[in-house]
């Protein structure tokens, strides 16, 4: 196993000791590509949407939100596209009867060759892959598989079927009677919940393009291969935003936003060489122009969000579907004419991250394994998330040294003046020292502790989780100093 399954293996484990992430239905073992969130991990998860949230509509006074409800009706999926062409290329192993997608298995190849000392080999076959995809051709496809020798991981023979489709949306049934009920669709996308709502958005906001809508929430995909924990599930939670434009001014709006969204991830702190554009090679019949932002997880470069230039497709296609106008009326004018725009169906600029996926880049850039030598020769060491501060879990701990001696009573003062700003944790037991550590290892960006001599010059002694340095301050600057760090 590299150093580099190892210390995902170990953030996996981090996850579930610290009561970051469980695994689903654990106690009936478990659900497959199916996880819950625990103490640690809901705050953080609720964290980075609420960032995502305020950066994307209190920053901009031309974008507004929308919780549009999971079920829809079954039509707009077929406007969509998802009910004829939402699926993934598979493969199946014929003794060991695994089933793969395709790209998945491919690149594991690829990634072994790499790990031979055959990049170059690596990066010709995954070229090869995608000019394939790009053109849907399966049989060569199977074909490159079966000239690269790649063999199955639990059978070690290439004895493959030919590559089918597999469509990926849940369907259930909506009514009292099953035999008499609708089917209908779990979404596969948050997206189609903006659309829809274009006009009730527009009209309503009083909003005129450009214009933004965004929001959060649950989408659902049978992922016939889910893997590596919570970067590919079957129940995740997307952060989308659907930026409304002119025609013929979406070249620039999507520079814009390409541009825009690795801001967003670089104000976060996290190195710039972390990151990486890849536009795609194979676009979507309506689409002009995409790519992703993607992060160096341990297992690899791998999407973490999209930027695509969707044209005027989506609101296109509901308009054909519904029998309803989506057009907008434009009465700027066009100086090229002297005359104002007038009606058209704006063309749209998405971006779109996945929130289970930057929790998982937050907890792959934040941990941290750290040793050093004491002075008295022996070794120390502490397991530690340097997550962002504004993201944290918990912004400050306070720890009353001891329990008695009307320590607790000062700390409880010092939690009540801070836990309506921002999220508190009070403990009292073990020695400080565990404390410490404990709250090293869920990010925890500032400790305070009460003791003796706060009762006598009213300081305390606050630690700082990166540096793991100490200081004194006065009591009443505990609040202060943390707003001042979460800003």
């Amino acid at each position: 196993m590299s150093i580099q399954e190892n210390k995902f293996q170990a953030i996996i484990s981090h996850a579930k000791e610290y009561g970051f992430v469980f695994q689903s239905s654990e106690i009936y073992d478990g659900l497959s590509a199916v996880y819950d969130y625990g103490p640690y991990g809901s705050e953080l998860k609720k964290n980075i949407r609420d960032h995502w949230w305020k950066s994307m509509t209190q920053l901009h006074e031309n974008i507004v939100g929308v919780d549009a409800a999971i079920f829809m009706h079954p039509t707009t999926w077929k406007a969509s596209g998802h009910v004829d062409n939402f699926s993934d290329p598979m493969i199946d192993n014929k003794d060991s009867k695994k089933r793969y997608r395709v790209d998945h298995l491919i690149e594991a190849h690829a990634d072994k060759l790499i790990e031979g000392g055959k990049a170059d080999e690596a990066k010709a076959l995954l070229d090869a892959m995608e000019q394939l995809l790009g053109k849907d051709d399966y049989a060569g496809l199977k074909q490159l598989i079966e000239d690269n020798n790649v063999v199955c991981t639990i059978s070690g023979t290439k004895n493959w079927t030919d590559i089918r489709q597999f469509n990926l949306m849940f369907d259930t049934k909506l009514g009292s009677v099953t035999d008499e009920a609708d089917t209908i669709y779990l979404r596969p996308e948050t997206a189609q919940g903006i659309f829809v709502n274009f006009l009730n958005v527009q009209k309503t906001a009083r909003m005129k393009v450009p214009f933004g809508i965004a929001q959060t929430g649950k989408a659902f995909r049978n992922e016939i291969v889910a893997r590596q924990f919570i970067f590919r599930m079957r129940e995740f939670e997307q952060m989308e935003m659907q930026f409304f434009v002119r025609p013929g001014t979406e070249g620039e709006w999507y520079k814009y936003w390409k541009e825009a969204r690795l801001k967003w991830h670089l104000e976060l702190g996290i190195p710039q060489d972390k990151y990486r554009f890849h536009d795609h090679v194979k676009l979507a019949f309506y689409a002009k122009e995409a790519c992703d932002i993607e992060f160096d997880f341990p297992m690899g470069f791998k999407e973490v969000e999209g930027i695509h230039s969707r044209t005027d497709h989506d609101l296109s296609q509901h308009q054909k579907f519904s029998k309803k106008k989506m057009n907008y009326f434009d009465n700027d004018v066009d100086e090229a004419t002297g005359k104002p725009y007038g009606n058209y169906i704006p063309y749209v600029i998405e971006t779109s991250i996945g929130l289970d996926r930057m929790f998982l880049l937050i907890m792959c850039s934040a941990y941290e394994e750290e040793k050093w030598a004491k002075e008295d020769g022996s070794e120390d060491s502490r397991v530690v998330l340097h997550i962002p501060a504004k993201l944290a879990p918990n912004k400050l701990a306070i720890l009353p040294l001891l329990k008695k001696d009307g320590l607790p009573e000062i700390a409880r003062e010092l939690m009540n003046e801070c836990k309506s700003q921002f999220k508190c944790f009070y403990e009292e037991k073990d020695a400080i020292g565990r404390r410490y550590r404990r709250q090293d290892a869920i990010g925890t960006p500032f400790c305070v502790t009460i003791d003796h001599q706060t009762k006598e010059d009213q300081t305390v002694t606050i630690r700082y989780r990166d540096s793991m340095a100490q200081e004194r301050i006065h009591i009443s600057k505990v609040k202060e100093l943390v707003l001042n760090a979460i800003a």
